[in-house]
């Protein structure tokens, strides 16, 4: 059937993107496997489970009487980072407010049942991050935007801080005409600005060296020549998004908000920090996924990299108290960065 209110109603529940593709073998899935086969997953095993991969190969496989793909997007752009003061991290933009899997997922939802009221009941399973969906690649499929070299979907209006989320419909819709969106072209600045090389090639991205990964899913010791490369972000980075030119347009029109105070975070507290108190600090925060360890690793590491030694102290402590053996290793290397850090700037101003 003709979706000719599909724009309407998206804008109507909050939503800035949507468009359809016709059901099919995913776009996509063998460069997805072959992804897999270069271990470029770092081992995620939602990502590499055999039922997964075949269930990612073709939406029927989810759903049987799936006939259309929806993909909707909110963008997530907003005020500049601020200024990072002392003994703060950073934290990606995409984590400042309230977890985008709940309120997206929501307006997802509310979408499909105004569509139910003109097209009558159809089967539907919706996904936001959750389900067995190469949500980029029905994205590019539906029309949303162009692949970027960074891995990411670019809309030419919009950029690349876009939330996407993924409906799989019962209902022929029409399928929205693939528009002239433009592209890279020869820019290859999201390469050169990432510090660890995690895009090995325009569109190939190793999730093993890549800072997001390192911050919020990886679960064992950060590798020690990668720990200088994180800089200053103690969950996620935007640094390949922040290099891209097609960025530019979305992120000046916010350019006079003020971020919210979650766009940094006080890294003391989080040294020590315990179940109980990191639950009701960040249960509806995408920081949820980093866990109280994870995150206290990751403080110490920006620590380190940021070489206060009013850092030292809170260190010592971790090393002292903490039941993990990952967050003192990497405490006890802050410690070791910081204070190397001291002795050289001692010995350039000629103090030994």
């Amino acid at each position: 059937m003709p979706s000719p209110d599909l724009g309407r109603l998206a804008a109507e529940v909050g939503l800035d993107l949507v468009g359809v593709a016709e059901v099919g073998p995913t776009p996509g899935h063998d460069a997805y496997r072959r992804w897999l086969a270069d271990g470029f997953d770092a081992g995620m095993a939602y990502l590499r489970r055999p039922d997964a991969v075949r269930r990612r190969a073709d939406p029927r496989e989810i759903l049987p009487q799936a006939r259309s793909v929806i993909v909707v997007a909110s963008s997530y752009a907003g005020a500049p980072h601020p200024p990072l003061p002392p003994l703060h991290g950073r934290v990606s933009r995409y984590a400042w407010g309230e977890d985008y899997h709940r309120w997206l997922l929501e307006r997802l939802e509310r979408l499909i049942a105004r569509l139910r009221e003109t097209a009558g009941d159809f089967p539907c399973r919706c996904y936001v991050d959750t389900g067995p969906v190469l949500e980029r690649a029905w994205g590019l499929q539906a029309g949303l935007g162009f692949a970027g070299k960074n891995a990411m979907l670019i809309h030419p209006r919009l950029g690349s801080y876009l939330f996407l989320g993924v409906a799989l419909v019962g209902l022929e819709l029409t399928a929205t005409p693939a528009p002239g969106l433009g592209g890279c072209g020869r820019c290859t600045r999201c390469l050169d600005r990432c510090p660890t090389g995690a895009i090995v090639a325009p569109h190939r991205l190793d999730a093993r060296r890549c800072i997001a990964y390192l911050t919020v899913e990886h679960r064992g010791p950060i590798p020690e020549a990668l720990r200088p490369a994180i800089g200053d972000w103690l969950f996620g980075c935007d640094l390949c998004q922040e290099a891209c030119p097609w960025n530019r347009r979305p992120l000046a029109a916010h350019v006079e908000e003020e971020p919210p105070p979650g766009a940094t975070l006080y890294l003391p507290d989080l040294l020590l920090i315990d179940e109980a108190t990191f639950r009701a600090r960040f249960r509806r925060s995408p920081i949820w996924r980093a866990t109280p360890t994870g995150l206290a690793r990751n403080a110490a590491v920006v620590l380190g990299n940021r070489g206060d030694p009013a850092a030292l102290p809170y260190l010592e402590r971790a090393v002292r108290l903490h039941p993990s053996d990952i967050v003192r290793e990497h405490a006890r290397w802050a410690i070791e960065r910081i204070r190397a850090a001291e002795a050289d700037f001692r010995h350039d101003a000629g103090v030994l």
